[in-house]
């Protein structure tokens, strides 16, 4: 599983916390969480090139996957999760020059992401 992390905008007043006086503060941020759908689990484990270093079943990465959302979370930080689509993720790589793999799988996220905080 893969994460990123993006800012959602900039602050509106550019003075920094030491010109103000204020403390510093950080600003939460959205991170995209790559996510699967039980049914496509090992159809996307086949196609990735690294799908032999993912948990073997879909319980175990969802185990893993709902603890990192949480301590996102916890941290204060939204999660968008961003499911990978079996019959869509070969032609984005192709048009991308990209291979199936984590490296794609984080770009896919970031971009959806992106585009959505844009909508937020």
């Amino acid at each position: 599983m893969s994460q990123r992390k993006f800012q959602r905008g900039r602050l509106k007043n550019k003075k920094t916390p030491q010109d103000s006086g204020e403390r510093a503060t950080s600003q939460p941020s959205v991170q995209a969480l790559v996510w699967y759908k039980e049914e496509d689990w090992q159809t996307l484990k086949k196609m990735f090139v690294d799908g032999d270093r993912l948990p073997e079943t879909y319980n175990d990465w969802l185990r893993r996957a709902e603890e990192m959302k949480e301590q996102v979370q916890a941290a204060g930080d939204a999660v968008i999760k961003v499911y990978i689509d079996p019959q869509t993720f070969p032609e984005w790589c192709r048009e991308k020059g990209l291979q199936m793999d984590a490296e794609a799988r984080s770009q896919l996220a970031i971009e959806v992401a992106q585009a959505r905080s844009f909508s937020l």
